[in-house]
């Protein structure tokens, strides 16, 4: 990932937080034949390792050697930042458009899982980050045995231990302060959960290197 020095990510807290806000990547390996293959799967982020599962039915987890080289691919919100957003367009018109994101990228060897218990657990420590802050959580341990027992048999699990990481936050920080505050009140106009997610992002920017 091309990521100049004031896109940076260095605080590990912040890139941690954004894996664990977005909860998904694109897992992305390399097939026999030399192409790569990507699947979307949910993702917790523990210590140096990336627990997944995936479906059985799916061919991308049979192309996946153990160790396997692997690439993580978690997306953050983007947004399209229109030029007509910057106060100096009206001094200069020097401008274009551009696209404003954050991504974080997780290099390292990914191995499958095919034991019941690994599943099992895998299975757990996924729901119960996305259960626990409810009210009523709902456990894997809700569910009839005999039915977890056939749904644990359509997944495989899937563990990649990180070797890498690379996080990139490009959110205007090369324009000036009033170009900035232009793109804020132009996402913030357009009203869209995308928009409204950069334009966030842009303030928790602004504030952290305020």
């Amino acid at each position: 990932m091309y990521v100049p020095v004031f896109n940076r990510m260095d605080d590990e807290r912040e890139i941690r937080e954004l894996v664990a806000q977005v909860a998904s990547a694109q897992l992305v390996t390399v097939g026999d034949d030399g192409y790569p293959l990507a699947t979307l799967l949910p993702v917790v982020w523990e210590e140096e390792r990336l627990v997944m599962h995936m479906a059985r039915a799916n061919p991308h987890w049979r192309a996946i050697a153990p160790d396997s080289p692997a690439l993580a691919v978690v997306d953050g919100a983007q947004a399209y930042i229109s030029p007509t957003w910057y106060p100096s367009k009206a001094e200069h018109g020097r401008v274009v458009p551009t696209w404003n994101y954050s991504a974080v990228h997780l290099r390292g060897r990914v191995t499958v899982h095919d034991d019941p218990e690994w599943v099992l657990d895998a299975v757990t420590r996924l729901t119960n980050v996305h259960e626990q802050p409810r009210e009523r959580p709902w456990a894997v341990s809700d569910a009839p045995e005999r039915y977890r027992e056939l749904q644990l048999k359509a997944i495989v699990g899937v563990e990649l231990i990180v070797e890498s990481v690379e996080g990139k936050a490009k959110l205007s920080q090369n324009r000036s302060e009033a170009d900035q505050t232009g793109v804020i009140s132009g996402l913030y106009a357009e009203g869209s959960p995308r928009s409204d997610a950069v334009a966030d992002a842009m303030v928790r920017q602004q504030q952290r290197t305020g």
